[in-house]
């Protein structure tokens, strides 16, 4: 509790009397340490959201900001996606003045989204917060302090004090050649951090072996990032969701990043199949916005995504299928559930598990019906 009520009030840089909003489910992590445990210990004033953004209409955030005078707001990229795609509408009439502080959470954030959020949202007044943390680290770990220290469109940017990662090659090696402008490897952390988890439940050796066996002496996030010279990291995403795709390593988010940044894309979710040629193919579920959709250009926006995705990373990370969707299978709380997207691109239909909780289970069979 300490560590999330340090991390709340200098990341967001809380003044008292502010009007906190984070929109995360309260069964979530985020919600847990950012709604409850964090902003309370500090006093803040606390604004809770039940249901989706979307309902009765889009501008359901935007209503809550102009009503209650809302300073700060903590969503997920997915959500600011989401709302991407309803156009400007509706935010008329809603103002959003108050705000002080913008952030994100749950997933790397791509630059086209960062961009919406810091014209359409923050009126380009309001910094930024790119918060990178986990549910076992107890708390934000990675981001840059509102007016504080800089922010960089979809990176996290700097650690906070006491935090100590770094980025190790396979063999546990710090990484120190560059490639282009950045370091790329995997994301440890070499020295306790005020928030370290001690054990889990019951279950002592699991949480060693989990978190402290894969490199000696280090925690290991299970995450994949780049480092810039300046010392900033961009989280590229979950190392088991690494793609090898003819020899080469591909991370899902950045191959996600590049499919989000062609125009009239909401978002999109990336997993690997099996392919008899390249080990590992790669197949896209993309959202369109729906005032765009023409099925008869489904074949030329398949051709200017793989354009898109050729000249930002390389031919490498196109992608060998595409399946256009109206939404992506995701939880209450906005997490995708790529567990499912993966178990259809590899043709595994009958065995999905339960989708009983997911926030539009209707979406599963429309994927499976369109599965390529």
């Amino acid at each position: 509790m300490l560590w999330t009520t340090y991390t709340f009030v200098n990341v967001f840089q809380y003044n008292p009397g502010d009007v906190f909003f984070c929109t995360a489910d309260i069964g979530w992590i985020t919600g847990h340490s950012y709604i409850a445990y964090g902003p309370l210990l500090a006093g803040a004033t606390c604004l809770m959201f039940e249901g989706i953004p979307t309902w009765p209409d889009a501008g359901r955030f935007w209503e809550i900001v102009d009503k209650h005078k809302v300073n700060t707001l903590y969503t997920a990229p997915t959500a600011i996606r989401s709302l991407m795609s309803y156009g400007l509408d509706p935010l008329k009439d809603k103002d959003l003045s108050s705000l002080k502080v913008l952030g994100t959470v749950g997933e790397p954030i791509n630059e086209e989204a960062w961009h919406w959020y810091d014209e359409h949202i923050g009126k380009k007044k309001c910094p930024i917060v790119d918060t990178w943390w986990q549910t076992e680290t107890g708390g934000i770990l990675i981001s840059n302090l509102a007016g504080v220290t800089p922010a960089k469109p979809s990176w996290a940017t700097l650690p906070l004090p006491g935090v100590k990662p770094v980025l190790v090659d396979e063999k546990g090696e710090e990484v120190t050649e560059l490639t282009d402008t950045h370091y790329s490897g995997n994301l440890c952390l070499t020295m306790p951090w005020p928030g370290i988890l001690r054990t889990t439940w019951g279950d002592h050796e699991r949480c060693r072996q989990t978190y402290f066996s894969t490199y000696e002496n280090k925690y290991f996030t299970g995450d994949g990032a780049f480092k810039d010279e300046e010392g900033n990291f961009r989280i590229t995403g979950r190392v088991d969701d690494v793609l090898n795709v003819s020899g080469h390593r591909l991370g899902t988010a950045e191959v996600e990043n590049a499919i989000n940044m062609m125009a009239g894309v909401v978002e999109s979710a990336v997993v690997g199949y099996p392919h008899e040629l390249k080990g590992q193919g790669i197949y896209a579920y993309v959202v369109l916005d729906g005032r765009n959709r023409h099925e008869e250009d489904d074949q030329l926006t398949k051709q200017d995504l793989l354009a898109t995705v050729s000249r930002i990373i390389g031919p490498i990370a196109k992608p060998d299928k595409i399946q256009f969707v109206s939404a992506l299978p995701k939880t209450r709380s906005g997490k995708i559930m790529r567990r499912i997207l993966r178990k259809v691109a590899e043709g595994e239909l009958e065995n999905l598990g339960d989708t009983s909780t997911l926030l539009d289970p209707a979406v599963v069979d429309e994927i499976k019906e369109g599965k390529i």
